[in-house]
């Protein structure tokens, strides 16, 4: 089953020539989902090949414009293709009087169902659950209500030995318990181990975006264990003030969070318009953090089953 990461956009506020604002595309299992809808957006689908009719869900972060404003082009573009099935967007609670001013001015030619879903936790929350896949949002620290997400494939029933059916004669209720991944404790006190009996198929796979935000202390504990962890670098330890001013981060914030989190890899963008040293800004998440990455647009991560 596929889980896919398409960086779509890696630019901050201001629009520079070979970088979009923020968006993301997520393909897990089959579901497409859509993070952040940065300016050119549909461009850079259209360029990756993802077909915007296939979008399950979108998650938007934050109002602020370069994660927003390539959604309404996108929903007319939905509505023009004559989509068939309704659209649930996870936003905060801002989000609805915008949604609603689209609607009254633009929505004549949208006959689809757009629900929008008020993000308003104070900690982690799941918002989105199939039988496979969970997510979670969860509040960041920027100068408006803010919002990371978590995507985590559900924990797999155990897949029990076959050999081991005979040799400990289990019994329905037994196996039963094995796949749940509990040890089989008899009446007459023989301790039957899931580990011997049965084993994990895979271990879930975990990707969790962060962007905009601040360093603060609850994150690397909200995302600890995330296998492919998203977060903004703005800017460079040079603009440290800056970023604390304007409730951003650096790389090495970035880096801190990943090292703290103990996330498996680490992805930056969100850059400033003023850096033009992508290069630079990984030097600075790497000594810190290793298996770091300063994305480009385009870019694509395939975490693979284990």
């Amino acid at each position: 089953m596929d889980f896919t990461l398409r960086v779509l956009g890696t630019a901050s506020a201001m629009p520079v020539p070979d970088r979009i604002q923020s968006a993301q595309a997520l393909s897990v299992h089959g579901r497409s989902f859509l993070i952040d809808c940065g300016e050119a957006v549909q461009r850079q689908m259209m360029m990756c090949k993802l077909p915007s009719m296939k979008v399950d869900s979108l998650f938007i972060s934050h109002i602020h414009g370069d994660h927003l404003f390539g959604l309404f082009p996108l929903l007319s573009t939905m509505g023009m293709l004559c989509r068939p099935t309704p659209l649930n967007i996870y936003a905060p609670v801002n989000f609805g009087p915008i949604l609603k001013f689209f609607l009254s001015y633009f929505g004549e030619g949208i006959s689809f169902e757009i629900r929008h879903i008020p993000l308003k936790m104070k900690e982690p929350e799941i918002v989105y659950s199939t039988k496979s896949v969970e997510i979670s949002a969860f509040p960041l620290n920027h100068k408006i209500d803010t919002f990371g997400f978590l995507f985590r494939e559900k924990e797999p029933l155990w897949n029990v030995r076959k050999e081991c059916i005979p040799q400990f004669g289990l019994s329905l209720t037994e196996i039963g318990s094995l796949k749940r991944g509990e040890d089989v404790v008899r009446p007459d006190g023989v301790i039957i181990p899931a580990s011997v009996a049965a084993y994990k198929p895979f271990t879930p796979r975990s990707y969790a975006y962060c962007s905009d935000t601040a360093p603060f202390p609850e994150l690397s504990s909200w995302v600890k264990g995330v296998r492919l962890l998203y977060h903004e670098a703005t800017y460079n330890e040079a603009f440290a003030d800056q970023a604390r001013q304007r409730y951003h981060s650096t790389a090495a914030d970035a880096a801190r969070v990943a090292l703290e989190a103990g996330a498996g890899q680490l992805i930056l963008g969100h850059y400033s318009s003023r850096l033009k040293d992508i290069a630079a800004l990984e030097k600075e998440a790497r000594a810190i953090f290793p298996n770091t990455v300063a994305a480009s647009d385009g870019d694509l991560f395939d975490l693979p089953r284990e």
